[in-house]
């Protein structure tokens, strides 16, 4: 058995994103030569280069694909901790189960919790998912559990290390920044922290000033290290991904 880690670009996006280019050429056409039909076209050909993208990332994050972009983000967020025996570590939004499995992996004498909603916009991802990956790949040391990122239900310092890999953007909020205080809320004295997102100032804010805040705050070697300078992500993966800020924060609590 192997495992299925699903595809972070569900094809239903995809789906949708194609047919809302698709309705908007059909009123541009419709409305050719007015000032709304060049309003229209304009607003279809950006339809068409977000569904190109979709596409082309689509394939790039493919676990079957020829570039496995997924798992050379998962195992570069997972090698940012190495934990003591006996530790517990959390996953934030573990969707398919794919992060937490990977740091499990990393540290077979620790266990790794991850949690996650499994809302409707991944129908695809579930704990039944998750469970049947952490059994094709034969990692125990693990559990997953419903919950929530935005109010976890731990007391402070609950985790010797918390991890997160794209999930926060998703999260409709207008202080995203809060909810990675949420998350580091959990996190014990001398933890450590990879929480790898898409941070762009449209989402976050100023996340430079925020990693000055957390050092202000006591945290140590706290860093925003972009995920799309060639180590990872190449430039030529996808625009989307550059445009978004995919980086990785980490450091020690």
């Amino acid at each position: 058995m192997k495992p299925n880690y699903k595809n972070w670009i569900p094809k239903g996006m995809i789906a949708s994103s194609l047919g809302v280019t698709a309705v908007l050429l059909a009123i541009t056409l419709g409305a050719w030569k007015t000032t709304a039909g060049w309003v229209f076209l304009i607003a279809t050909a950006v339809g068409l280069f977000v569904s190109t993208d979709m596409i082309f990332m689509y394939r790039a994050f493919s676990y079957n694909g020829k570039r496995q972009l997924s798992k050379k983000i998962i195992e570069e967020v997972a090698s940012h901790v190495t934990l003591p025996e006996g530790s517990v570590g959390l996953d934030v939004g573990c969707g398919s189960g794919a992060l937490t499995i990977a740091c499990a992996k990393r540290n077979p004498k620790s266990s790794f919790l991850g949690v996650d909603r499994w809302g409707m916009e991944y129908a695809s991802f579930s704990q039944a998912l998750c469970e049947q990956n952490a059994k094709a790949e034969g990692v125990t040391n693990v559990a997953f559990v419903r919950a929530d990122a935005t109010a976890l239900p731990y007391e402070d310092g609950s985790f010797d290390a918390v991890v997160s890999n794209y999930v926060y953007h998703n999260i409709p909020s207008n202080d995203r920044q809060a909810i990675l205080l949420e998350t580091l809320r959990v996190l014990k004295k001398g933890g450590t922290f990879a929480l790898h997102d898409a941070f762009s100032a449209f989402k976050y804010g100023d996340m430079q000033s925020f990693v000055q805040k957390l050092r202000d705050m006591g945290y140590e070697k706290v860093e925003l290290i972009s995920t799309t300078g060639g180590r990872v992500i190449t430039k030529w993966e996808s625009i989307w991904m550059m445009l978004a800020g995919s980086a990785l924060l980490v450091g020690k609590k």
